[in-house]
């Protein structure tokens, strides 16, 4: 039987639905959009935690949240579950964005990737090294790490908002950075900020992850079935005494890159199922007996046209960026400035995070990228200019997200992770402001060198010389 088009247009206001819908979608996967959004909320808990509702602030943090299975009971405040639980998706979906990079991204050939690594080790050393210039104490020195990380949504945002001037290589070159500078941050953290091992954890971490592995062997496609292997992972790690966070990186690494082996391809099976129910009436009968067997290899072949690491990281996009990230900020951004005990040891770590982010970061990715392209290691891409190189270094001292991450993290005394944290804040709006503004200078620079190129007096000169060195060159 022959399937007919539907005899009428779709109603108006089904058309409208489905418009804005998409809209949204599209809306939701902007970078400056998920800035702004971050930044709101740093904003209302900086508001909030300054305003006479503080208390409500710091008691929401510390209400009791428990897993209670029969009588086990896992109980901790609502703090941990979102910088110790929520995170490890957001580092899930930085994990896989690593992944992606180098399979076929910018981190998949090695001269691509050398000169991003070597510009975010720059990045990482100058400000670590200013810091620690500021903080010789041992305990204040625990901070160096701090001002070492750039936050990729927000400095691929704010790059997002200068527009379309900036070159798509400029972007892929910050993103590139970006995304080394989380690999050195998860390292540090693994190496520097975990206490004691525990065999017994490591143990339970090694379980679930071969757990996923043999999941992954037997060729279970769908990501609820990894939940519990994950979980494994998780609650191994942390029981082990490194950060639990990690086990976001260790499964995002994991996480495939090509769909799973099927007998026939993805567009094929659509293609068959397809002539299958036109010369049936099950679909006209709606006859779900067999309409069952279609719709599974339908939703598969669905499923299998994006590898697992792309379709994943697509789902958990906007729940990382419209909720967990401007949670997690929320939840930690609320400094009480009239409570910040500015003595000299906080004040040296405030203005060693701040002077490092704002003139550490510049320096080390501009000085190591102009280091590695003097002695020929490297060479910039096509349209990247120094300009925009400066632009990138002013954006990368962004630190926010990960860098409130690591302070909490190294500092145990509330004085010091007040300071550093409104060192963070400091630094990070500084930078964002200098990026907005050298990037609307080099945008300015750019345009005016391509009026310049095109204007008609130039190509009359250009035509000019070129006819005269013809002209020279038959008399000679």
């Amino acid at each position: 039987m022959e399937l007919r088009p539907p005899a009428k247009e779709l109603p108006t206001a089904q058309l409208l639905a489905e418009r804005a819908l998409a809209t949204l979608q599209r809306f939701l996967h902007v970078e400056a959009v998920s800035g702004c959004v971050l930044l709101v909320a740093a904003a209302t808990a900086l508001i909030w935690a300054n305003s006479p509702f503080a208390g409500s602030y710091h008691a929401l943090w510390h209400q009791p949240l428990s897993i209670q299975l029969g009588t086990f009971v896992f109980a901790k405040p609502l703090h941990f579950w979102i910088n110790d639980a929520l995170m490890t998706i957001f580092f899930l979906v930085v994990g896989m964005e690593i992944r992606r990079e180098a399979h076929e991204g910018a981190l998949s050939r090695f001269d691509q990737a050398l000169l991003p690594v070597i510009a975010a080790a720059g990045g990482v050393i100058a400000p670590g090294l200013i810091y620690l210039s500021l903080n010789i104490d041992a305990v204040r020195g625990q901070g160096w790490a701090v001002p070492t990380a750039t936050d990729i949504a927000f400095a691929v945002g704010v790059l997002a908002l200068l527009g379309r001037s900036i070159p798509v290589n400029l972007r892929v070159f910050l993103l590139a950075l970006a995304i080394v500078d989380d690999v050195i941050a998860v390292l540090i953290i693994a190496f520097f900020y975990s206490g004691g091992l525990q065999v017994g954890g490591l143990l339970v971490a090694s379980l679930g992850i071969l757990m996923v592995l043999a999941l992954q062997r037997i060729g279970i496609g769908s990501a609820l079935g990894y939940i519990v292997p994950g979980a494994i992972v998780w609650a191994g790690l942390l029981t082990s005494g490194a950060h639990p966070t990690l086990a976001g990186i260790v499964l995002g690494l994991m996480t495939p890159v090509r769909s799973m082996p099927l007998r026939e391809h993805p567009l094929q099976m659509l293609s068959r199922v397809a002539r299958e129910l036109q010369g049936s009436d099950a679909l006209q009968n709606r006859d779900t007996h067999h309409l069952a067997s279609p719709r599974r290899q339908l939703l598969l072949a669905q499923r299998e046209m994006l590898p697992p690491v792309v379709r994943v990281q697509t789902a958990l996009h906007p729940w990382v960026s419209y909720a967990i990230m401007p949670l997690f900020a929320l939840a930690n951004a609320g400094v009480s400035l009239t409570g910040v005990d500015l003595s000299a040891g906080a004040q040296s770590v405030m203005l060693g995070v701040g002077i490092a982010l704002v003139a550490g970061k510049p320096v080390g990715v501009i000085g190591a990228t102009w280091l590695a392209v003097k002695l020929g290691w490297c060479r910039l891409a096509p349209s990247v200019s120094w300009g925009g190189i400066c632009v990138v270094g002013l954006l990368a001292g962004i630190g926010f997200t990960m860098s409130i991450f690591i302070a909490m993290l190294a500092f145990t005394d509330e004085t010091l992770l007040n300071a550093a944290k409104l060192g963070v804040l400091l630094g990070s709006v500084v930078a964002a402001m200098l990026g907005l503004g050298g990037g609307a200078v080099y945008i300015r620079y750019r345009r005016s060198l391509m009026r310049a190129h095109r204007s008609p007096g130039r190509d009359r000169d250009v035509r000019g010389s070129l006819r005269q060195r013809r002209d020279r060159s038959a008399a000679g």
